[in-house]
């Protein structure tokens, strides 16, 4: 079995007062960041530019010092964002900073973020009986991700493809046939919890709907996500199933472990999995099982 991939997903837009101090805003803290997680056993790190308020921050020159801080301390893989809902934009406006980026090898990231079609992202307050939001949609169009896959690839850049439902895997799966995405893939599971409904829910039956669909034919690595809930609960099943773990701060605070930094989520994921005997992979090695050069 290949060895398992870590990413730490260390804020998304995630506020400390939502339970955990610990969550990281500034270029600064996520840098500090992100070398704890590679130091636990990460060789991914997840972000999303903030101001120093933790509000959304689609500033390019905060990106690129964020991922500047990174690569000056680690060599752990860089995966920034493209704004999620918060940046309601044109495909070349969302990408623009990823491209941007790029072009300089201090502060070029390895991967840009393609979510495989759209989602309503409202939260659902079920002890309310309603909706917190009611027009909250993460839009990704065909002609939008042809612009990112078209864009991404010339930019030598890894597509990390997001599926949060098995649609978004048969829209990956239809890329990989146009020839617009190669292999092998990288697709994440996005299960969804307690206020998020978009995604599958994060149980088992929740991620076997995912493998089912998993691209017959194809190379594909896949790593789950539960945005909005635990996954520890899965953690065992999907490393011993051959998968990779996305966690982090972002999608969960993890207030029932106390207050973990996300150094301390990768390291429980770290020992899970060498308890069930699969190794974690490196940076570099991570770039080998996804065939980045």
């Amino acid at each position: 079995m290949r060895k398992l991939i870590i990413e730490a997903r260390v804020n998304e837009y995630m506020m400390r007062d939502q339970g955990n101090a610990n969550v990281p805003y500034t270029p600064e803290e996520i840098a500090t960041d992100a070398l704890a997680c590679r130091e636990a056993g990460a060789s991914i790190v997840h972000f999303h530019a903030r101001t120093p308020e933790g509000k959304p921050n689609h500033v390019t020159d905060v990106y690129a010092e964020t991922v500047r801080r990174i690569r000056e301390t680690s060599d752990i893989l860089v995966h920034p964002t493209l704004g999620y809902v918060t940046l309601d934009a044109s495909p070349k406006e969302r990408l623009g900073h990823i491209l941007a980026m790029a072009h300089d090898t201090s502060r070029a990231p390895h991967f840009a973020p393609m979510d495989m079609g759209s989602v309503n992202v409202d939260r659902y307050n079920a002890q309310a009986r309603r909706f917190e939001t009611t027009d909250l949609v993460y839009k990704n169009s065909t002609q939008t991700l042809t612009y990112f896959a078209e864009h991404i690839r010339q930019a030598g850049l890894k597509p990390y493809l997001v599926s949060w439902t098995i649609g978004f895997t048969r829209y990956a799966e239809a890329f990989m046939d146009m020839g617009l995405l190669e292999e092998p893939a990288f697709i994440c599971f996005c299960l969804t919890d307690n206020t998020f409904l978009g995604g599958h829910p994060g149980t088992l039956k929740g991620l076997q709907a995912h493998l089912d669909f998993l691209p017959e034919g194809r190379r594909v690595e896949w790593t789950v996500v539960n945005f909005g809930g635990n996954l520890f609960a899965l953690a065992a099943t999907v490393i011993a199933q051959g998968g990779h773990i996305s966690i982090g701060l972002g999608d969960y605070t993890y207030t029932e472990l106390g207050q973990p930094t996300n150094a301390d989520l990768v390291r429980r994921v770290a020992e899970i999995a060498r308890e069930l005997g699969r190794e974690v992979a490196t940076p570099q090695e991570a770039k080998q099982i996804l065939g980045m050069t």
